[in-house]
């Protein structure tokens, strides 16, 4: 089963681009972030017609995230749980059911910038969330994965120049460390499981020549459960949508797991 992560930043805007790339990579299931759409504008009908099944959890104008299932998609839910205020169209949560069931949580984590301030604290709380998450999801013992764009730089090997982002959000050490609390519950981050030393940048700023230097960071993250690390078999990155004619700042990842 191959599984795909795309920060499109924009449906409107993208759709002629996803489409692209969903005929051509093909796969099984994309999660996706940054629709900016509600979900009743969403151009479900094009996406259906290539065989996927849709749940949207959207919001006008920004964020949103949304999963593409070539097999059924049961229990969905939308938001991350612990705070019922937040109104921010950022997590959506599905099972996959195939020949083994999957569930798959999709994700948009807060940028955090300007730090310090109100949105790194938000940034911060929703980690601290999403780690809760993680720990009930483990408690159950069955295979599951979170994937989407994190806005995370876990190390300075996943930057190009990591002293230009020292003191942006994405790489302050209170980042990083609520990182790695999220990977040490015991989640495999797929992409360095297979390729420890790889350059895997999925991000590059559309400002300063950024894709023309290869001026990139990795943000956009699988980190998948013991159950379902086991099954891991590839993980790559396609780098050349960042060429394509009006990309996305950001390139699909996925991985492969044996079904």
């Amino acid at each position: 089963m191959k599984i795909a992560s795309f920060n499109i930043n924009g449906i409107k805007a993208r759709l002629p681009l996803l489409l692209e790339w969903l005929r051509e990579a093909a796969p099984d299931v994309a999660i996706l972030q940054e629709i900016k759409s509600v979900d009743a504008n969403f151009p479900r009908e094009p996406l259906e017609e290539l065989g996927y099944n849709v749940a949207t959890h959207g919001q006008k104008s920004f964020n949103g995230v949304a999963l593409l299932s070539k097999l059924p998609l049961e229990d969905v839910t939308r938001g991350l749980p612990g705070d019922e205020a937040d109104e921010q169209a950022r997590y959506i949560e599905a099972t996959v059911v195939g020949t083994r069931a999957l569930r798959i949580c999709g994700l948009y984590l807060p940028n955090g910038n300007p730090a310090p301030g109100p949105k790194f604290a938000y940034k911060l709380a929703w980690m601290e969330r999403l780690r809760t998450r993680a720990k009930a999801l483990l408690s159950q013992e069955e295979p599951f994965l979170m994937a989407g764009d994190f806005n995370i730089i876990p190390q300075a090997e996943d930057a190009a120049r990591p002293e230009a982002w020292r003191k942006d959000a994405l790489f302050l050490p209170e980042s990083r460390e609520a990182w790695r609390r999220l990977v040490h519950l015991g989640l495999t981050d797929a992409f360095r499981a297979l390729h420890p030393t790889r350059e895997g940048y999925t991000f590059w700023d559309f400002q300063r020549g950024a894709w023309n230097r290869n001026d990139g960071i990795r943000i956009d993250h699988f980190l998948l459960s013991p159950q379902l690390a086991d099954r891991l078999t590839e993980c790559g990155v396609d780098k050349e949508m960042r060429g394509r004619e009006r990309p996305s700042d950001h390139v699909p990842i996925w991985i492969n797991i044996d079904s």
